[in-house]
């Protein structure tokens, strides 16, 4: 872990949807280069906190930094690090996967919006598709897009949430691999994969964190345990 400054800071970060509480004074430091799980049950806050970080929602309390900037003060420029993967793809179906990055190219001003989309599209091994809409892509073809779209503007920071979600296997373990690599060829950047998918997440992954009832209850070292010993302790926390 970094000792450097960190990426994005919380400092007693809460969040509240009239009387529920969905984060409880939650604080931690990211650091660019990290690769880290968010574990927790359904309802646990997970998809909150990543709203938060992808400056999406503004806290109810607390502190939140993204390089050094709070969203009060730089709300624009903070998102322009930001490139978040939710349970929507924000892609339009419609379009060619050419005409959505284009699209999203030109709302971030990137100057050559053909040339860096086809590159992402490459990337994500879909360059051969570009041209072709969207409906016709499986689903793990539109997750793929989808972390293009979110690569496209080659932010500091990427955030996930439950990109393994509604995937068969093969296309899993594809994706699996598309992030390893994504990662390896980007090592400054910041990746946070919120996830129910234990042993993909830990394959990847070199920090854990969990959240329970808004609350962070654990935040090791994945090294800590071996995969089977993360899924005891996870149960351990998380039914406790």
């Amino acid at each position: 872990m970094s000792n450097g400054q960190p990426l994005i800071r919380l400092e007693q970060l809460g969040k509240r949807y009239g009387v529920h509480h969905a984060l409880r004074g939650v604080s931690l430091s990211l650091h660019e280069g990290e690769i880290v799980a968010l574990l927790g049950p359904n309802g646990a806050g997970k998809s909150t906190l990543l709203s938060l970080l992808a400056a999406l929602s503004r806290p109810s309390s607390g502190t939140l930094l993204i390089k050094g900037q709070s969203l009060s003060s730089a709300w624009n420029a903070v998102r322009r690090h930001i490139g978040f993967v939710s349970h929507q793809s924000l892609l339009y179906p419609e379009l060619s996967a050419a005409e959505n990055l284009q699209f999203y190219a030109r709302l971030y001003g990137l100057e050559d919006g053909d040339a860096r989309a086809r590159q992402v599209m490459a990337w994500v091994d879909l360059l051969p598709r570009y041209h072709d809409q969207v409906r016709g892509y499986s689903r793990g073809m539109v997750q793929r897009l989808t972390i293009a779209r979110a690569l496209l503007h080659d932010p500091q920071i990427l955030l996930l949430d439950e990109p393994f979600s509604g995937l068969d296997e093969a296309a899993a373990e594809r994706l699996q691999r598309l992030l390893q690599r994504i990662h390896d060829e980007a090592p400054a950047r910041l990746t946070l994969i919120s996830s129910h998918d234990l042993p993909r997440t830990l394959a990847l992954v070199d920090r854990v964190l969990i959240l329970k009832q808004g609350r962070l209850v654990v935040d090791a070292a994945a090294s800590a345990h071996d995969p089977a010993g993360w899924r005891t302790r996870y149960l351990a926390e998380i039914g406790g």
